[in-house]
């Protein structure tokens, strides 16, 4: 994605963070109640987190917009971590600051099916496909890739 993004803009410098978050695979620490219930973290930006995204436009990118719940909890726990880094300039600073910090998000696919969560109606989102509510099996999931891509070129050949 950098590597495209580069290509298209004029900013040599684009940064990509990665957040982890778990909502249905299980986590050590966890317990199974929580599992499909509670969004995890399992990977954070750290502690100054906030000052990463302060002044910048950020995307959030997620494979698939299920529930919505893990987009909804990263989208608010970032914008916590916006506020905290604002409570560090001049009062007089933060609404521009504020007002310069931009979040989008993007996500490969969008099922079509009910949310658990919202969205703000200011926040861009783009999703690559609106697919029906079915499961996605990722090539990035796959314990055996080789028997992944067997699996999905069978598939095709029944279409």
């Amino acid at each position: 994605m950098r590597t495209f993004l580069r290509e298209v803009t004029e900013h040599k410098a684009l940064q990509i963070q990665a957040i982890g978050l778990s909502l249905y695979e299980p986590v050590e620490g966890t317990s199974v109640d929580q599992i499909g219930q509670e969004v995890i973290r399992t990977q954070w930006l750290g502690p100054d987190s906030g000052k990463l995204l302060l002044g910048r436009r950020n995307l959030i990118v997620d494979e698939v917009d299920d529930t919505r719940k893990t987009l909804h909890y990263a989208l608010s726990e970032l914008q916590k971590d916006v506020e905290v880094e604002l409570l560090k300039y001049p009062e007089s600073e933060r609404a521009a600051l504020r007002e310069a910090t931009k979040f989008g998000i993007f996500v490969v696919h969008n099922k079509n099916k009910a949310k658990l969560a919202e969205l703000p109606a200011d926040i861009p989102y783009y999703a690559g496909a609106t697919v029906e509510d079915l499961w996605l099996d990722y090539p990035w999931e796959a314990i055996d890739i080789e028997a992944h891509d067997r699996d999905a070129a069978a598939d095709k050949a029944h279409d």
